[in-house]
């Protein structure tokens, strides 16, 4: 497998808002990404899902779905996130704490019947991060995962 890449970029500016894609944005503490509604402060600040896993929840329902139905932040290649709690996802300059897996809710089942349930297995639904040091991304960019300690 190659380098893992950023591929995408979404944000909402209000609840159950649509998405809106962006080719590069400033990652911040305060803010998350952009002007993300749920951007604020915390253990649930930024969203990355991996397109891989997607894709098998997709194929599990012989269906195809743009990624921003799962309404993700940040939308990478072919990394696995699967029990990553408490690495680290370097983008650049910037840092993301992987504070654990996001939970699929109800909403999914609105989008498509049965995808809560096929988002449920191997972290399919992503991951929840928070912003541990800020810059620009961009999609295209570069993306590994660290051990925290590797970080210090």
């Amino acid at each position: 497998m190659g380098a893992t890449k950023l591929i995408g970029i979404a944000f909402k500016t209000r609840k159950r808002g649509n998405m809106e894609t962006v080719d590069d944005v400033e990652i911040t503490k305060k803010a998350g990404v952009g002007k993300d509604f749920r951007g604020k402060f915390g253990k649930r600040q930024i969203t990355v899902m991996s397109q891989v896993a997607w894709l098998e929840a997709c194929d599990e329902l012989n269906l195809t779905l743009d990624w921003l139905a799962r309404r993700a932040n940040l939308l990478v290649d072919n990394m696995d996130l699967i029990d990553s709690a408490g690495k680290v996802i370097k983008i650049g300059d910037v840092s993301l704490l992987i504070t654990g897996e996001t939970d699929p809710c109800s909403r999914m089942d609105e989008v498509y019947s049965g995808l809560y349930d096929a988002l449920l297995p191997n972290w399919r639904g992503g991951v929840c991060c928070q912003v541990l040091s800020e810059g620009e991304i961009a999609v295209g960019d570069s993306v590994e995962m660290k051990d925290f300690h590797d970080e210090k």
